[in-house]
C-alpha cells in the first residue's frame, strides 16, 4: 500500500456516486483503486442504487480517488458525484473494505 498521508494534509470526504454503478464490480474496482492511490476508508451500495464511500487521504490522493470515481470504470455510467468535506475531528481508517448495502 502507498503512504502519503501525512497528518497535518489528512482529509476525509464522503462521497456518493449516483448513475450506474451497481451490479457492475463498480464497488471492487473502487476498492482496488483505493489500494493503488493509498486512500483509507470504505464504499458500500446505497437502497438507492447509487454508491456511498467514505475516503480518507491527502488532497492529492482523494482528487485522484475523485476522479476514478466519476470516469474510471468503463462500464459505470457516472450521472452525478456529490462530495461533501467531513470537517475533523473524524475517525482514522487503516484500510479501504467494501461494507455491506445500507
Amino acid at each position: 500500500m502507498q503512504t502519503d498521508i501525512n497528518e497535518g494534509m489528512l482529509e476525509t470526504r464522503l462521497v456518493r456516486v449516483r448513475g450506474r454503478v451497481q451490479g457492475i464490480g463498480y464497488r471492487e474496482a473502487c476498492v482496488h483503486r483505493a489500494h493503488e492511490l493509498g486512500v483509507t476508508g470504505w464504499v458500500r451500495n446505497r437502497m438507492d442504487e447509487s454508491i456511498e464511500a467514505m475516503l480518507q487521504g491527502s488532497p492529492k490522493q482523494l482528487a485522484d480517488m475523485c476522479a476514478w470515481l466519476s470516469e474510471g470504470m468503463s462500464a459505470a455510467l457516472v450521472e452525478e458525484l456529490e462530495v461533501t468535506e467531513v470537517q475533523p475531528p473524524f475517525a482514522r481508517f487503516d484500510s479501504f473494505e467494501r461494507l455491506p448495502t445500507e
